[in-house]
């Protein structure tokens, strides 16, 4: 075994939402793409990925209700 191992570092729940709220913009460069697919969790990503889309639904209900009500 050496010193120098060279296994991507795992990615913390943060960088994960991070990673999953750019993919939700759809802006994303090669280089970060491939260094997210290295290192994250992809249980993190399922969870983030279906916290975003809850938050994002009620958003757009919330701000559907705003409009109509007015």
């Amino acid at each position: 075994m050496s010193d120098g191992d060279d296994t991507p570092q795992r990615a913390g729940f943060l960088s994960t939402v991070r990673a999953v709220l750019w993919s939700f913009a759809g802006v994303r460069k090669r280089r970060d793409y491939n260094q997210d697919a290295s290192s994250l969790n992809p249980v993190h990503v399922i969870i983030a990925g279906i916290f975003a889309a809850v938050v994002f639904v009620l958003s757009i209900v919330l701000v559907v209700r705003f409009v109509v009500s007015q």
